[in-house]
């Protein structure tokens, strides 16, 4: 079977009743989903303290965002070196043993952040859980082979309850205490934690010196014992979904040459596409460019959230303690949950896949908007009042509606593939393209906050004007996408 440019994206028989998803192994999948974005995102509300402490900015609290968006990102960066290579590997050896290496992989670099108490081991320690993790594009492998067409987008939208349920228990597993919490240091809102600095909360459990002199240590230690513990589970109950391990078979399929000029996607369909093949061809990379900038603009946005929102009222931020801004990130998540699973895959069922995720998209200008409108409130009202609640509101339940892109664009994604041998490889690439674009996300938008702030320029508010440009982009994008149409028997 040979493709061109206009090759409708992956071929599978679908039914005209919905199948019936399988809950135990999906179940599993979702349960070690909860560890990527718990491990790379339970640093968010402490790093900023923690960059303080740490004294790397030399005090300049202004400098603070550079700092702390290069830790946010290398994750990300190292990810995306190594994402594809695990991602091709799942493809000859299977998706399981994967999976294992990317979970001990967590668990060991999550240890060692919590004992950096230098720059350069809190970037080495980064650098290794994203170097060893491959894990989500392989789970998104993984769920497109345990369902099929008439029950993939119910599904998927499962997968942003995943990430919002496990940023949420980062946040609650590490946002500082409130102002009233019992602690020698009530003179600093940013002091403390849900977990952080055990030591002013729970003196008589945490008196050692050791919890003085690696305060965040309780919360790295929590989120490593998590992945471990997913380890365990993955290793006793997940199933090995990949067609050729799952039948039992042991022997490699045939590697086609990158090399060959004659093969396209579906010229093989047991055996992985040549992944310089893959790159060549429209129908694939389309879906992935439509992930990649929608990546960018949401770990962008996800970095910019908890830096405007505790930023000095002085310089343009909200001023809020931690706590509240873990309050309403934990609310975020709970809410967003609930949205993901009781409407997107009903408005898939209605409306069709690319017209949810248009409109998707379009959620993200109020998101943006509501920041400089909430900076003008802020500075002429010099308090918190109503108004910023209303917008803080009005900000995330926008999000909410933007998550339901993702799970519309996984669907893409997977049936992009021109076969189930390459379908690990279409993650892969798919996955290397949004790491990449959150590797560099949170240290380009929280370094152009600080500088627009520090510079004035547009009245600090660059950053929102460069994220207006990218959405355009998107929208552009998002309108060159095909729709999708049920297959036939």
């Amino acid at each position: 079977m040979t493709v061109d440019e206009s090759s409708p994206l992956l071929e599978n028989s679908r039914t005209k009743t919905k199948t019936p998803l399988p809950k135990t192994q999906l179940g599993l999948v979702l349960f070690v989903l909860l560890t990527g974005p718990m491990s790379a995102q339970y640093i968010f509300p402490f790093i900023n303290q923690l960059i303080r402490e740490l004294d790397v900015t030399g005090g300049d609290d202004r400098k603070v965002g550079y700092y702390a968006g290069i830790i946010e990102s290398l994750f990300y960066v190292t990810q995306a070196l190594t994402m594809l290579y695990w991602s091709r590997l799942s493809d000859h050896i299977g998706r399981k043993p994967v999976l294992l290496v990317g979970l001990m992989g967590l668990s060991v670099s999550n240890l060692c952040f919590g004992l950096s108490r230098t720059f350069w081991t809190l970037v080495a320690s980064r650098c290794i859980a994203g170097a060893l993790n491959g894990n989500v594009g392989v789970l998104k492998s993984v769920i497109g082979e345990i369902t099929d067409n008439t029950n993939m987008a119910q599904a998927f939208a499962l997968i942003p309850v995943a990430f919002t349920v496990g940023a949420s228990i980062a946040y609650v597993n590490s946002f500082p205490r409130p102002l009233g919490a019992k602690s020698p240091n009530l003179d600093n809102p940013l002091y403390g934690g849900s977990l952080g600095r055990p030591h002013d909360y729970w003196p008589e459990l945490f008196s050692g010196s050791f919890w003085v002199q690696y305060p965040y240590f309780l919360p790295c230690v929590v989120s490593a014992s998590f992945a471990a513990f997913s380890f365990f589970i993955t290793a006793l109950f997940l199933k090995e979904s990949l067609p050729l391990k799952r039948n039992g078979k042991n022997s490699q399929p045939d590697i086609p040459s990158t090399n060959s000029q004659n093969d396209t996607p579906g010229d093989r369909d047991t055996s992985p596409v040549p992944t310089l093949t893959l790159l060549k061809t429209y129908s694939v990379m389309l879906p992935i460019a439509n992930y990649g900038v929608l990546a960018l603009v949401d770990i962008g946005l996800f970095a910019l959230v908890p830096l405007f929102y505790s930023t000095p009222v002085e310089i343009g931020g909200l001023g809020l303690s931690p706590f509240a801004i873990g309050v309403w990130m934990m609310a975020f998540g709970i809410g967003n949950g609930l949205f993901q699973i009781l409407f997107v895959a009903r408005a898939v069922d209605r409306f069709g896949e690319r017209r949810v995720f248009c409109s998707a998209v379009l959620a993200f200008f109020p998101i943006v908007v509501a920041f400089p409108i909430m900076s003008w409130v802020i500075q002429a009202q010099k308090e918190v009042t109503p108004a910023i609640w209303v917008l803080v509101l009005v900000q995330l339940l926008s999000w909410a509606v933007v998550d339901a892109a993702y799970a519309v664009l996984f669907v893409f994604v997977t049936r992009a593939s021109p076969n189930k041998h390459s379908l690990g490889t279409v993650n892969g690439i798919s996955q290397t393209t949004t790491s990449t674009a959150r590797a560099i996300g949170p240290a380009t938008f929280t370094s152009l906050f600080a500088f627009s702030r520090e510079h004035d320029l547009l009245g600090g508010n660059l950053v929102y004007a460069v994220l207006l440009i990218l959405l355009c982009l998107l929208v552009f994008l998002s309108r060159r996408l095909p729709e999708l149409e049920d297959d036939e028997q």
